[in-house]
């Protein structure tokens, strides 16, 4: 909730909820401005916000230090403008920005900035040097994109955040069959401006273009702009997978986005069979990486289905290691890689990695699928630790932010059961049955008998079974 909250302030400013400012009315020399309901993303209930007036914070907003530049060029992709005329085309900007984001993490000598994060200015007009303060980073990529008939041009510019100087500019034009180009053209060209030894193939995929089908990738592009944690929003996804993968079998990434959707409904106990879910979730990954095993993004769904279907860890570690290796700038891949070493027994490890993917992703945990997802992997590994109070701290922000995400309620529940908290714990072992019949997961998550144990034991006492 602070976060997009934070997305309503004006820069240098603060938006904070009903209940902080009552908080802080009358204890703090503040004024505070209502600015009436707001609808916050992924929050079901309208929020009411109040703004610190100007002036209020601006010192302390002017001392707020800013994030140190990491030891390599760091560049940020905002969100492209959809000059379409169509508000249904959002989906299709937002992808194009995805895949720029995606194509530039294959430069390994850049450190990219995830995509959900960048998002949080999506609709603002932004103050680029202020928005370098907030992500740590030394350059900017804004555009828009625009799709009319079977065209696509796309105008971008590199400005450096601290001056504010256009570096370069651009407009790429072409036909639908020649995105995939065009998208790869913006990259190469953004690198090279920083950067002029460059070598064009270095964004180039390994495995070559992911579908020659342009309506099979226009499905793909509406179910990842829809797939998230909740119910419906798996099975929307699911659907437009389906019919991309009927189009084109060979389709690795849409056949790995279904195997994490399918891992869904088998956790989630969501399908009519949850056994079968499972089973159709590891073939479909298997199919993914057979097809497309250079891809990272194929490798990254892939290792998490693996992981979390129970086939073996030690593989699905290799897979998202091997990912890393790949494109070691994008946030998403650390995150896999911090749950998969929960997974395995390495608690430690898992919050070095989920707190990587929390640096790349400043102002959120992933792209939207994995908001909040950094904190619910150091909240599973905290669980694991046996520090309930760090966990069932981290967890509590985890469910405010997915809301509809029954694994968090699942661990939340267990840490604040091992607590003694069983009151809180059945309130949301509550809220865990209004979103899933699975409240006992089936199958194994944890490799380590112990832990497993540790998980399951806080759960069925918070459930109320012996």
């Amino acid at each position: 909730m602070a976060a997009w909250l934070d997305a309503l302030a004006e820069p240098g400013g603060v938006c904070v909820s009903a209940r902080a400012q009552e908080d802080a009315a009358g204890r703090l020399d503040l004024a505070f401005e209502d600015i009436g309901e707001q609808q916050l993303k992924n929050i079901a209930r309208a929020v009411r916000a109040y703004r610190i007036a100007t002036g209020a914070v601006s010192a302390t907003a002017q001392e707020t230090p800013a994030l140190a530049l990491p030891d390599k060029p760091s560049i940020a992709v905002l969100p492209f403008a959809n000059m379409s005329g169509d508000p249904e085309q959002e989906y299709f900007a937002d992808g194009m920005v995805e895949e720029i984001i995606t194509a530039l993490n294959r430069i390994g000598w850049l450190f990219v900035i995830a995509r959900n994060t960048t998002f949080t200015y999506k609709g603002q007009a932004v103050d680029v040097k202020l928005v370098g303060h907030e992500l740590g980073v030394r350059y900017l990529l804004e555009g828009s994109v625009r799709k009319a008939g079977g065209r696509v041009r796309i105008a971008a510019q590199l400005i450096e955040a601290e001056t504010g100087a256009h570096l370069w500019a651009d407009r790429f034009d072409g036909s639908l069959e020649e995105v995939f180009d065009l998208q790869d053209q913006v990259a190469i060209s953004v690198a090279g401006a920083i950067e002029p030894t460059l070598q064009a193939a270095e964004t180039r995929r390994s495995a070559g273009r992911p579908t020659a089908d342009l309506t099979a990738y226009d499905l793909y592009l509406r179910a990842y702009a829809a797939v998230s944690s909740g119910k419906r929003h798996i099975f929307s996804a699911l659907g437009l997978l389906e019919q991309a993968i009927a189009r084109d079998p060979n389709y690795g990434p849409a056949l790995a986005l279904a195997a994490y959707c399918q891992l869904h409904l088998f956790w989630n106990g969501w399908a009519e069979s949850p056994e079968s879910a499972r089973c159709e979730a590891i073939r479909l990954a298997r199919a993914a990486l057979e097809i497309a095993r250079a891809d990272p993004a194929v490798l990254a769904n892939v290792a998490y289905v693996f992981g979390g279907a129970g086939e073996d860890i030690r593989t699905a570690i290799g897979l998202i290691d091997r990912c890393l290796a790949l494109s070691p700038s994008y946030s998403r891949w650390w995150y896999v890689s911090a749950v998969l070493r929960a997974f395995a027994g390495e608690p430690d490890l898992a919050i070095e990695h989920a707190e990587r993917c929390l640096r790349l992703s400043p102002l959120g945990g992933g792209r939207a699928a994995e908001e909040g997802a950094s904190l619910l992997a150091i909240g599973m590994a905290n669980l694991l630790k046996r520090r309930f109070d760090e966990a069932a701290e981290g967890l509590s922000l985890c469910v405010q932010e997915r809301p509809s995400n029954p694994w968090i309620y699942r661990h939340l529940a267990s840490c604040l059961a091992h607590l003694g908290r069983l009151d809180e714990a059945r309130e949301i072992v509550a809220r865990l049955r209004s979103l899933t019949p699975l409240v006992i997961p089936n199958g194994t998550l944890y490799r380590k008998p112990e832990h497993q144990e540790l998980f399951i034991s806080g759960l069925r006492l918070a459930a109320g079974e012996t």
